[in-house]
C-alpha cells in the first residue's frame, strides 16, 4: 500500500555493504523502520544518504505492508530544509543526543500527531536559534508531558520536588528530592518556553546538574530508559 506522510529521522544503522536501516518517527504510524537498499552504493545514491541525518524532517512516500518489520521508501525529500543543525558542530552534537533519547523512549507504532508536532516545532526552533545553551533541558522536560510524567505544578511553591512522584512537596520524602538552588532552577524550566529558556542564567556545572537530574527523572519513570551513549560526547562538546 502506497502512502505519503512526514517522518523525523531518529537513527540509522548500516546494513550489509550499501544499505541503511533508518528508524523514523512518522506522523501517521509512529515509529517505523525502513530498509534503504543501495543508498551507499554510488555517488548519486550517497546524496540521498544526506536525508537520513539525525532529526531530518522528511516528506516520504512509502510502500507500507502491515506486520512487516522493515518497510520501504519509494520517495523521500526534505520538506523543511534545515540550515544549521547539521553544519554547526554544537547543534550537530545536540541533534545526535536528542535523536538518541527519542529513539529510546518512542516505541509506539501508532500515530500521535500532537507529539510529532511538538518534536517538529522544536527542531525548527533549534535550527534558527542563535542562543540554544538551555534548549535540550527544556526539550527533555516538555517531552515528559507527551510521555505521561510531566511534573504536577499545582504546589510548585513548595520547597521540594520529588523526582519519584513528580510532585512538589512541603517535606523531603525521598532521596530523589530536589531542593535549594537546583529545585529553583528546575522550577524556572517549568515556567519557560523555547523563546525564553535561554534567559535562565546557568553556568556549566548548573547546566550539567540539571541535565543529570532530568535523565534521572526519565530513568525513574521509564523502566527501560538508559542514558544515551552519546551523552559524554555531547557533554564534552556542548558544555
Amino acid at each position: 500500500m502506497q502512502s505519503k506522510g512526514k517522518a523525523i529521522v531518529l537513527s540509522t544503522l548500516r546494513y550489509k555493504e550499501n544499505d541503511l536501516i533508518v528508524k523514523c518517527y512518522t506522523n501517521k504510524r509512529g515509529v517505523v523502520s525502513y530498509l534503504q537498499k543501495g543508498v551507499l552504493k554510488s555517488k548519486r545514491s550517497k546524496t540521498k544518504a544526506v536525508f537520513f541525518q539525525p532529526l531530518m524532517l522528511l516528506e516520504i512516500e512509502e510502500n507500507y505492508i502491515p506486520g512487516r518489520s522493515l518497510q520501504f521508501l519509494k520517495e523521500v525529500r526534505s520538506y523543511i530544509p534545515l540550515k544549521s543543525i547539521h553544519t554547526n558542530v554544537l547543534k550537530a552534537s545536540l541533534s545526535v543526543f536528542i535523536a538518541e533519547v527519542l529513539s529510546t523512549v518512542l516505541k509506539e507504532e501508532e500515530a500521535d500527531l500532537e507529539l510529532f508536532t511538538f518534536i517538529e516545532t522544536a527542531i525548527q526552533f533549534l535550527d534558527v536559534s542563535g542562543n540554544f545553551a538551555n534548549f535540550h533541558l527544556l526539550f527533555l522536560l516538555r517531552l515528559t508531558k507527551h510521555l505521561g510524567f510531566y511534573p504536577d505544578t499545582s504546589k510548585d511553591d513548595s520547597p521540594y520536588f520529588n523526582l519519584e512522584s513528580g510532585l512538589f512537596e512541603v517535606e523531603k520524602s525521598s532521596v530523589y528530592a530536589l531542593e535549594g538552588q537546583l529545585k529553583n532552577q528546575f522550577k524556572l524550566l517549568l515556567d519557560a518556553d523555547f523563546s525564553t529558556v535561554d534567559q535562565i542564567k546557568l553556568n556549566i556545572t548548573e547546566r550539567r546538574d540539571l541535565l543529570k537530574t532530568l535523565l534521572v527523572y526519565f530513568e525513574l519513570h521509564l523502566g527501560n530508559f538508559k542514558k544515551p551513549k552519546s551523552l559524554q560526547v555531547f557533554i564534552d562538546v556542548f558544555q
